[in-house]
């Protein structure tokens, strides 16, 4: 599978291409048709993209985790930016849930003059380096990471696998910047939350929704990083190897924070 681990330059940035073309991101950037009722699961790569995906989609069926266990998450909140991610996202019914590792820069046009909602969750660089670094050694069409000092100067720089239009110092911060104008919540990512309660409830107050306590209360524990991990729809086994190599070590690794996991 190596004649697919290459990458193509657009509009400054490394993709992919075995997931990406520049005619996807094009038409996601210029063609897209944002929805008034969307909400967009933004992130910076290895930042709780997986996670926000099954609480806003926990969130959208009031607690109940039917849709979560039937249907895989990349089909519930799909990164529109890929190939495949962009026909389904345009296919899916409102409200939808669409996922993306856009930079602000890239994102669709027509997010700009809706009235759509994005979380963007934040999460520490260290803990994004390391989970990054074990991903790129599962992940197919990125190349091997190589060594750890090799592996930390491509993310510094946003390069390769690391893309990012200058790194994570300049991707992430983008979407957090004030006075923009956005509708956005930025959330700060620490697995496990130590409040997961507290932060549902003030995600659910941003999207403008309220669920009772019996909802709440299962939202909370289908959310859970265990939960996810027994999960075969969120837990990416599902996914075909071409994707992933999950033979090496599982997509959800740990689901941990801090210098116990670095």
């Amino acid at each position: 599978l190596s004649m697919f681990k290459e990458y193509f330059q657009y509009k400054g940035i490394s993709f992919p291409e075995l997931i990406y073309s520049a005619q996807g991101l094009r038409e996601a950037e210029n063609g897209f048709r944002v929805r008034d009722d969307d909400i967009f699961n933004v992130t910076y790569q290895k930042s709780g993209t997986v996670w926000m995906l099954e609480i806003l989609s926990l969130i959208r069926s009031n607690g109940d985790p039917s849709w979560c266990r039937t249907v895989p998450n990349w089909e519930r909140g799909p990164w529109y930016e890929t190939i495949l991610g962009l026909r389904m996202a345009q296919g899916n019914r409102s409200p939808r849930i669409i996922s993306s590792h856009l930079p602000i820069q890239l994102f669709a046009k027509s997010f700009f003059r809706s009235k759509a909602k994005v979380v963007y969750t934040v999460r520490n660089p260290k803990d994004v380096l390391v989970s990054l670094y074990h991903f790129a050694q599962i992940f197919r069409p990125y190349k091997e990471p190589g060594r750890m000092d090799q592996f930390l100067e491509r993310f510094l720089e946003g390069d390769g696998e690391c893309r990012g239009g200058g790194g994570w110092h300049c991707s992430a911060p983008t979407w957090r910047a004030p006075g923009g104008g956005l509708a956005t919540d930025p959330r700060p990512y620490s697995p496990p939350p130590q409040d997961l309660r507290g932060s549902i409830q003030r995600i659910c107050r941003f999207l403008g929704r309220e669920l009772e306590d019996q909802a709440l209360d299962a939202v909370v524990a289908n959310a859970s990083f265990q939960a996810m991990k027994q999960n075969k729809m969120s837990n990416f086994s599902l996914s075909p190897s071409f994707l992933l190599d999950q033979s090496k070590k599982s997509f959800l690794r740990k689901g941990g924070a801090g210098p116990g996991n670095w």
